[in-house]
């Protein structure tokens, strides 16, 4: 199953990962300047929890559009942070579509729940840099 990567990811078991890719980050502070990202992060933050409970809604709902445009956004916000599994994890859930979560049922959302976990603290850290 696909999905399998992500739960070693999730757990840890691949420590040498980090939650954000700092070249990623690094570049997006440069292009857009530093206060402007730590608004974005503060958005993101904010919003990526809304966007997890989507995802379990649609999931229970059985809404396949839903479910697909709400990875689609995590996705793309993730990447631009460079939190790069997150947003990894999401493409998985967008391309695999609401059919193959459903096969694994709570386990991909709580993968990613983990995931987003780790994304937030190490943006709380390099927000406050």
């Amino acid at each position: 199953m696909r999905h399998c990567a992500w739960f070693r990811r999730a757990r840890g078991d691949d420590m040498a990962d980090t939650a954000i890719d700092r070249a990623t980050f690094e570049a997006l502070q440069q292009t857009a300047g530093a206060e402007f990202v730590r608004d974005l992060v503060d958005t993101f933050l904010t919003e990526a929890p809304l966007m997890l409970e989507d995802l379990r809604r649609a999931q229970a709902a059985k809404n396949a559009d839903q479910f697909r445009r709400v990875a689609h956004s995590l996705k793309s916000n993730s990447n631009t942070f460079g939190a790069l599994t997150l947003g990894a994890m999401a493409r998985e859930l967008e391309l695999g579509g609401l059919d193959q979560t459903l096969k694994a049922g709570a386990r991909p959302l709580d993968a990613l729940a983990l995931e987003y976990s780790r994304v937030a603290a190490a943006l709380k850290d390099l927000r406050n840099a």
